[in-house]
């Protein structure tokens, strides 16, 4: 049977042809968002690279493996270059500043752990540049995420990366359904050595860059150094305290610890004859409260800020409906049950899990065997 050009959709999900489906790529000029540009552009589309200066060179050159620093905007103007498209790169660092970097610093010093990759997909990313791709007459914005979009009956979904071990949905999790619409990810069904094998073929000039393995606004690798910086004098010492109520010692701040934290606290010997850890950091009255290990055990876990990406509207009616969560992105999902009590969204592990920390995440993801779609997810405010 014959079909129109006009009834063929293309790899982007577009009834028209590629020439004339203009992508915006963000281009952090890693070898990802270089691979998902250049495919694009050998495919045919009308492809737009854009890539976000963040913050200062100066501290960003320092550290090789940092995104969006100096030398990474010239390897995407490279890549640009090489396969004939448009490339812009925009200054966003007031931007990234006070949406990242300031969230990133005050969520420490309240004692929560932030992920300031999240705030930026949520921000800076998937807000801000996303209105700049439809200003440039975009019919999507695609990026080197390893996530999959996939059409469900009701629309477009978030589902797991083909390769499990690059999923990155639990940073992705904060996407709303009106940026889903308009967001594309090439990357999704392939395995992280395929994109390299690809950037190969292509002859990109990043082929062989490392992945960017820490926060890309901390160069020395140590998120102290950064509070410090943007922070003065902001660390208060306090005390540690067992969860017996016995002072064991003084800290320096609370932003130099974390939960779960064993090694570093600078108890004197004899503070107990069984290792301690970080069990709960209390803002308000600047204490660190230390207990063993079993201390840690949480099956309770308060969330605020609630995404929701799953069939229908998020509300008391999925009281008792079983799902699977993630509360660190390098785990696998792990069951779990919606609580809804009054205001409070709670979710409730099926078995008890160590070192979730306030300011963390937990995603949801569907109950079956796979866990493969994303339901979207929240911050952690406490657990019990």
């Amino acid at each position: 049977m014959n079909e129109s050009r006009a009834e063929i959709v293309n790899s982007l999900g577009f009834t028209k042809p590629e020439a004339q489906t203009r992508v915006v790529v963000a281009m952090s000029g890693g070898v990802d968002s270089s691979v998902c540009a250049a495919m694009l552009a050998r495919e045919g589309y009308d492809v737009i690279g854009v890539t976000l200066q963040l913050y200062d060179h100066g501290a960003a050159i320092q550290k090789a493996k940092a995104c969006c620093a100096g030398q990474d905007i010239y390897d995407a103007k490279r890549v640009a270059e090489m396969m004939n498209f448009p490339h812009y790169v925009l200054d966003y660092e007031s931007n990234f500043r006070e949406q990242v970097i300031e969230d990133f610093a005050d969520t420490y010093l309240k004692g929560s752990t932030p992920i300031p990759c999240v705030r930026c997909n949520q921000t800076v990313k998937f807000k801000d540049l996303l209105t700049v791709a439809k200003d440039l007459g975009a019919d999507c914005m695609a990026t080197g995420h390893y996530i999959k979009r996939v059409m469900g009956p009701d629309g477009a979904e978030l589902h797991r990366a083909h390769d499990y071990g690059k999923d990155q949905s639990y940073f992705l999790f904060a996407t709303t359904r009106e940026q889903l619409d308009f967001l594309r990810f090439p990357l999704g069904g392939m395995e992280k050595s395929e994109t390299r094998a690809l950037a190969v073929e292509l002859g990109l000039n990043v082929a062989s860059k490392p992945d960017s393995q820490d926060i890309c606004f901390v160069p020395t690798g140590k998120y102290t150094d950064v509070i410090e910086k943007i922070r003065p004098n902001a660390a208060v010492p306090g005390d540690i305290v067992h969860l017996d109520g016995t002072i064991l010692g003084q800290h320096r701040g609370i932003m130099y610890y974390t939960i779960g934290q064993r090694r570093g606290l600078g108890l004197p010997d004899g503070s107990g004859a069984d290792p301690l850890f970080v069990v709960r950091i209390d803002s308000e009255t600047n204490h660190v409260i230390v207990g063993p290990r079993e201390a840690l055990q949480r099956d309770k876990i308060w969330l605020t800020d609630i995404n929701w990406i799953g069939k229908g509207e998020f509300g008391p009616e999925l009281e008792g409906q079983p799902l699977k969560v993630k509360v660190r992105s390098t785990r696998p999902p792990v069951p779990a049950i919606f609580r809804m009590q009054d205001d409070d969204v709670i979710i409730e592990l099926e078995t008890p899990d160590q070192g979730i920390s306030p300011g963390q995440a937990c995603v949801f993801y569907a109950p079956d065997e796979k866990a493969a779609r994303t339901l979207g997810g929240g911050w952690i405010v406490r657990t019990e």
